[in-house]
C-alpha cells in the first residue's frame, strides 16, 4: 500500500493508526504530569517544613511546567490531523537538511529541510522546526556527527503539506508501512525582514484556499 497513492494522508489507514497512537501517548503524558503535580502538592501539604519544601518545590514547579507544555503538544497533534486531512503524502529521498541557522529564515529555528516549490520544482524552499518540542529524535539524526545507521533512518522522509506554507513531516517505519515521529515544519523564509508573500512562490488562489483548510493563514496572499 503506497501512502502516496491516497488523495490525502488521512485516507491512508496506517497514518490514522500512527496519529492515534501519538495522540494517546501525549494525552497519557499530560495526565501523568498532572498526577505528579498533585502528588507533590499533597506531599508538601502533609509533610510541612522548610527542609522538605526546598526539595519538593523545584519538582513541583517543573511538573507544572511540563503539564502546561504538554497541553500545547496535544493541541499540535490535532493541528497535524487537520493538515493530514487536506494534503497527501509526498515521499522524498535524500532531502537536504541541516541544523545550522539559516540567515534567510525569520524567527526561531531548530533545524531545517528543503523541499521543491510545487509551482517551480527547480526552486528549493527551506522549512524549519519552529519549536523545540520533541525534535531531539530528528536532530540526533540530522547531526553531521551522527552515525550512518542513524542518518539512514531519515534517508527517506514523508511530507504532507505545501512547502510554501506548512507541513507535517514523518519518518517511515523500518518496513516502510507507516509513518512515525510526526512533526510540524514551517515556512519562515524572510524577505527584507518579513515573510515573503505567497504569490512570490507562485501560489494560486486555490493553493491559498487549500492552505486555509489546513489551518494556515498566509502572511500576505
Amino acid at each position: 500500500m503506497n501512502p502516496a497513492d491516497h488523495p490525502t494522508a488521512w485516507e491512508h489507514p496506517p497514518t490514522r493508526r500512527a496519529w492515534g497512537k501519538q495522540l494517546v501517548t501525549n494525552v497519557l503524558a499530560l495526565l501523568a504530569w498532572i498526577a505528579v503535580w498533585f502528588a507533590l502538592l499533597a506531599v508538601l501539604a502533609v509533610i510541612p517544613g522548610p527542609g522538605y519544601a526546598i526539595v519538593v518545590v523545584p519538582f513541583l514547579i517543573y511538573s507544572f511546567y511540563r503539564a502546561f507544555l504538554q497541553l500545547f503538544v496535544v493541541s499540535a497533534v490535532f493541528r497535524m490531523r487537520r493538515v493530514l486531512q487536506v494534503y497527501p503524502w509526498q515521499l522524498s529521498h535524500e532531502v537536504p537538511y541541516g541544523l545550522t541557522k539559516r540567515t534567510d529564515v525569520v524567527g526561531r529555528q531548530f533545524g531545517w529541510f528543503e523541499f521543491p516549490n510545487p509551482a517551480r520544482p527547480e526552486e528549493a524552499l527551506p522549512m524549519v522546526f519552529g519549536r523545540h518540542w520533541g525534535v531531539g529524535w530528528w536532530s540526533r539524526r540530522m547531526s553531521p556527527r551522527a552515525a550512518s545507521e542513524l542518518k539512514a533512518q531519515i534517508g527517506e522522509v514523508w511530507l504532507a503539506g505545501d512547502p510554501r506554507f506548512i507541513g507535517v513531516l514523518a519518518a517511515p517505519a523500518s518496513d516502510g508501512s507507516m509513518p512515525r515521529r510526526f512533526r510540524f515544519l514551517h515556512q519562515q523564509t524572510g524577505s527584507d525582514g518579513g515573510l515573503r508573500g505567497v504569490a512570490d512562490w507562485g501560489a494560486t488562489a486555490e493553493d491559498v484556499e487549500r492552505g486555509r483548510r489546513a489551518g494556515i493563514v498566509p502572511a500576505r496572499s
